[in-house]
């Protein structure tokens, strides 16, 4: 019996395992990941909040499945000993003008069934003394987790059931040949049932190098972090984030306290110069090639070519991510913050420049690509999986 595939070891791909196991018991499932461990990229370089659905669209994918996604998680935390809270979160405004932003906010919450409301001043003291701010909301339903950890989990939960995870295997192509599908890779060739692709950052290569236009590009944006040094991460106790831009793709400088006690500022989105860019030294003339050849690239940057200016330079002088931070924390002083990690996010991007805003998947016969799965993909990971393999295991209509 022909196994089932997937390729690539994040969250999500781990998650799309686990339900192909449950869906098809009886059958074997592979899983090929090109790093040396599972959750290497995307899902290992964020900043561990479990997401309650406050910004996404109403009736969007994220909306839908980010509600359910954090309580299976939560369960999922919960049953496999993995270190979890719910301490909630705050969004504050820090200018009269983001007043109204926070209350359309508010509406869109209820839209979406997230528990929001809004704080009283007092209650925002007693939360984060430090914090001067307008007003604010509180979502107490947001929580942290280190999503290592979950996808660790998910991993030893498919080899205990029989799985397998073939590691440092990058995976070439996907193809259909005579209705065989094979997975073609760096050292052998599987033939599979069925292929879930979850290649994050190189997902819409792989979707070309099949035969398929996934009619967008990855574009990777890299989010770099600052920390408090540990004698000011009194600072902040828990997570605060600013009234996001509607006009914008990104949330803004936001304050987030770890399991671990450790506060991160951050993160910008800076233009990376390779998909698996974490810092400006790293540069692959390859990836840039294709970002700059892309006519999406230069639609979005008549769009957002300010922003991005404004994000390139708070990456190259550090000062304008403080000065955004001192606007919910004016204690916060330079000598205050330190570098600490970055992650980069694999944004698809339509040809007419505009950012895809929500879960994209595509399939063709017996291979279905996950084209789109930014935040709050590691939230939702178990639904989305679930979903996944389901509409993967369906009969196809190719």
């Amino acid at each position: 019996m022909l196994p089932n595939v997937v390729v690539g070891g994040g969250i999500v791909g781990l998650a799309v395992a686990k339900a192909l196991q449950e869906l098809e018991p009886g059958r074997s499932t592979v899983l090929v990941e090109k790093e040396r461990e599972v959750a290497h990229h995307q899902t290992g370089h964020n900043s561990g909040v479990i997401h309650s659905g406050l910004y996404y669209t109403p009736g969007s994918l994220k909306a839908r499945l980010v509600l359910q996604g954090a309580r299976d998680l939560l369960g999922y935390c919960a049953e496999h000993g993995i270190p979890f809270d719910v301490s909630g979160k705050l969004v504050v405004a820090t200018r009269e003008q983001d007043l109204v932003k926070l209350d359309n906010l508010l509406a869109r919450g209820h839209q979406n069934s997230v528990p929001v409301r809004r704080a009283t001043l007092d209650e925002v003291a007693d939360r984060e003394p430090a914090l001067r701010v307008l007003g604010a909301l509180i979502v107490e339903s947001t929580g942290r987790v280190d999503y290592r950890k979950v996808a660790t989990a998910l991993a030893d939960e498919m080899l205990s059931r029989g799985g397998t995870i073939r590691y440092g295997e990058p995976v070439l192509s996907v193809t259909t040949v005579a209705g065989e599908v094979r997975v073609h890779t760096d050292k052998d060739v599987i033939v599979a049932h069925r292929v879930a692709v979850c290649a994050g950052l190189q997902s819409d290569r792989l979707a070309r190098a099949g035969g398929i236009d996934p009619g967008v590009r990855i574009l990777p944006f890299r989010g770099e972090y600052s920390e408090l040094v540990a004698e000011r991460a009194h600072l902040v106790r828990g997570l605060v984030y600013p009234v996001p831009d509607p006009e914008l793709p990104f949330l803004g400088v936001h304050l987030t306290r770890g399991l671990d006690g450790v506060v991160h500022v951050g993160p910008n989105a800076v233009p990376a110069l390779a998909r698996e860019g974490y810092s400006w030294r790293a540069f692959s003339a390859r990836d840039l090639a294709e970002t700059l050849g892309y006519g999406g690239t230069w639609h979005l940057a008549r769009r957002y070519g300010r922003v991005g200016a404004h994000e390139v330079s708070r990456s190259l002088f550090g000062r304008s991510m403080l000065k955004e931070a001192r606007e919910m924390l004016p204690e916060l002083r330079a000598n205050d913050l330190r570098p600490s990690m970055s992650g980069v996010r694999a944004q698809a991007v339509a040809k007419d420049g505009s950012l895809v805003d929500d879960f994209l998947f595509r399939r063709s016969g017996d291979v279905l690509h996950v084209l789109n799965a930014p935040s709050p993909a590691a939230t939702a990971c178990l639904p989305i999986g679930a979903r996944i393999a389901q509409e993967l295991l369906a009969p196809s209509t190719a």
